[in-house]
């Protein structure tokens, strides 16, 4: 929100937004701002985990028999009949595909059964090593991986935090009711020839001059040492009395009529909203191009009907109340949760996978893309973009929230939270809603792709987090 240097505005900031503690949406790859992938991100040291795995002669030299013969069946190649491909030929022509389906079959299985053996559980994709693959040749390779960390949360249940006092005030409430008022007012010219008085809104044109505190005088007069841009405005409406309206603007324009020129001074406060101005003072010349009146609707029965299912004015405005008084409560206990998981995430420490880091990186990253294309950033601008520089930014951040949906998910299993079908459901109608795709459309992508596993990963967070908040909150 832009603040004009003629109002002084409170911004009371009582919460922060709500973290995200992990990536509930599905990711996609088509990627049209190109940021750049790592195809083999490194591996966090403390939790790698390196297996060695060996294939026999015999067992590698049946898998390539057995892939070229599918092919000898499926292939078609001018001048032989259906399944009469000669053998050296299927491995001639397809010998990258024909190695690639052996090394899938070979390997996937090979490790799954070492890791089983062992009672490894990766969370990242293996990266394979020294790995060479010849038929007739035994097959050995090592895979590297992350396991998932030992995460000891004795005394999760001792942290402390302070529930905020979300009571709505009047001055709350006046501001939510002022703004649905403002919405709807008409603005109209005053043609009367008479002076600004309070409740008149003044169209004016001015310009400001910053006074510097180290002048100069020459044969002109006094000069600021420093040269700063003037400020200037124009068809700015100002409230006469209004209580965002600064004194100084208020006493120079009660009174003037429409044409008449006023030069003054302004001293802003120190905690001004508009940074430039806070503490400064301001030499003005302004013009009065004329009196506007806002008109306000009603408060009564049929303005109600008209802001929606309201049968009096009275159930408008409590229902108002409500609504603000809500959204209050739930922006201060959000702020008030992200304090409660950053005690957490500092009381707890433990390694963490670089690959689960890497992933919320990339779904951060993706959520600022998302959003500066709908400002309006090119494809052409976002791919001038440092990436490299994008993603350490985003680093700190990332691992916070890794640790966070960690925690969590091991305080749910101790506190036994579960999420039911029935809330699963009412969040995928609120997706599709918002998608505007098909429910059971969303549903059935949703989950091939994994994604509904998320979605519901993520509610055991957020409802994990409450349980706790509302059991360590005083």
């Amino acid at each position: 929100m832009e603040l004009t240097p003629t109002e002084m505005t409170e911004t009371n900031e009582t919460a922060g937004p709500q973290s995200e503690v992990a990536n509930t949406q599905e990711h996609h790859h088509d990627h049209e701002h190109e940021h750049a992938h790592q195809h083999a991100p490194s591996l966090n040291p403390e939790l790698t985990r390196e297996i060695e795995v060996e294939v026999d002669a015999d067992e590698v030299s049946k898998s390539f028999k057995s892939v070229v013969k599918r092919y000898q069946k499926l292939a078609r190649i001018p001048g032989f009949r259906a399944g009469k491909v000669p053998e050296t030929l299927i491995r001639s022509k397809f010998a990258k595909e024909v190695r690639q389906e052996v090394l899938e079959s070979l390997v996937s299985e090979r490790f799954r059964k070492a890791i089983n053996e062992r009672k490894l559980h990766p969370v990242s994709e293996p990266q394979l090593l020294d790995m060479q693959l010849l038929d007739g040749q035994p097959l050995k390779f090592k895979a590297a991986f992350e396991v998932a960390p030992e995460i000891d949360i004795t005394g999760y249940d001792s942290v402390r935090v302070s529930k905020p006092d979300a009571a709505l005030t009047s001055d709350e409430f006046d501001a939510e009711l002022n703004q649905v008022l403002e919405g709807h007012a008409t603005v109209e010219t005053v043609e009367e020839d008479r002076p600004l008085v309070d409740g008149d809104w003044a169209e004016i044109q001015f310009r400001g001059e910053v006074k510097d505190l180290a002048q100069t005088v020459t044969e002109e007069g006094v000069q600021n040492a420093s040269t700063q841009s003037p400020i200037t405005g124009e068809d700015v409406l100002i409230e006469i009395g209004g209580k965002n309206t600064l004194a100084a603007f208020n006493d120079a324009l009660r009174g003037a009529k429409a044409g008449q020129e006023l030069k003054f001074e302004v001293d802003y406060p120190a905690d001004f909203g508009e940074r430039r101005l806070a503490g400064q003072t301001v030499s003005y010349d302004v013009t009065v191009k004329g009196i506007k009146h806002k008109s306000y609707p009603e408060r009564d029965a049929e303005f109600a009907k008209q802001l929606g299912n309201y049968e009096s004015w009275n159930d408008f405005e409590t229902k108002l109340r409500e609504h603000a008084a809500d959204r209050k409560k739930n922006a201060l206990d959000n702020g008030a949760k992200d304090k409660m998981l950053g005690e957490l995430i500092e009381r707890f420490k433990f390694p963490v996978p670089e690959a689960f880091v890497q992933q919320q990186i990339e779904a951060r990253l993706d959520r600022g893309l998302r959003a500066l294309a709908q400002q309006g950033m090119s494809v052409d601008d976002m791919r001038k973009l440092d990436f490299v520089r994008l993603r350490e930014a985003q680093r700190d951040q990332a691992i916070n929230e890794v640790k966070a949906s960690m925690v969590l998910d091991r305080i749910a299993e101790a506190e036994g939270v579960t999420v039911n079908d029935e809330d699963v459901d009412r969040e995928l109608l609120m997706l599709s809603i918002q998608s505007r795709e098909p429910l059971e459309a969303l549903r059935e992508r949703l989950t091939k792709d994994g994604g509904l596993d998320r979605i519901r990963e993520q509610m055991r967070r957020e409802k994990t987090g409450s349980v706790l908040y509302e059991k360590v909150a005083s």
